[in-house]
């Protein structure tokens, strides 16, 4: 079987084509609660409750989670903008993320959702490591998630059905 080459660039600028919620992993790194900005991350099972998460290999993440250690993951409102770039690899030290604690695990106060999960395996995926993690616990709250589309952050707009006329004949 003979493999093509695909251009990193492009293979990143197409992948970027499928809009995704953005994400902060969170864990403990040196005694410190820590995160990361991750939009590789995806339900994997609902019984038991799994997820899966993709990180760099290496990164910070993958030097201090282990199978068996918690970790956090907090789905980030529209809102939250500017901690996703804090976490994405531009910190801004006037943007001090606020941690809160779920079932042990730091997660980002405020978040839309937040996971409190256990990691149950990491396999190695190219340049990433996939983890996969059981749900410990999860807290929920209202709002508007933040997207991410073509390298850039994104809104929800939902449709008034008041305003919208559809043909069904």
């Amino acid at each position: 079987m003979q493999v093509r080459h695909i251009d990193a660039r492009a293979f990143r600028r197409v992948m970027g084509k499928f809009a995704t919620g953005v994400t902060v992993v969170t864990f403990e790194h040196e005694g410190q609660a820590s995160g990361m900005t991750a939009n590789a991350f995806m339900s994997l099972s609902v019984d038991p409750p799994m997820v899966l998460i993709a990180v760099r290999n290496p990164s910070r993440f993958a030097s201090s989670v282990r199978v068996g250690d918690d970790f956090g993951i907090s789905f980030l409102r529209e809102e939250h903008e500017a901690l996703s770039s804090h976490f994405g690899g531009r910190p801004n030290p006037e943007q001090g993320p606020c941690f809160s604690t779920l079932h042990g695990a730091p997660v980002v106060e405020g978040a839309l959702v937040q996971l409190a999960v256990r990691a149950n395996a990491i396999h190695v995926g190219g340049d990433h490591l996939i983890y996969t993690a059981d749900v410990q616990r999860l807290e929920e709250s209202e709002g508007r998630p933040l997207l991410f589309f073509s390298g850039a952050y994104k809104q929800l707009h939902a449709l008034d059905p008041a305003t919208c006329w559809f043909d069904v004949g």
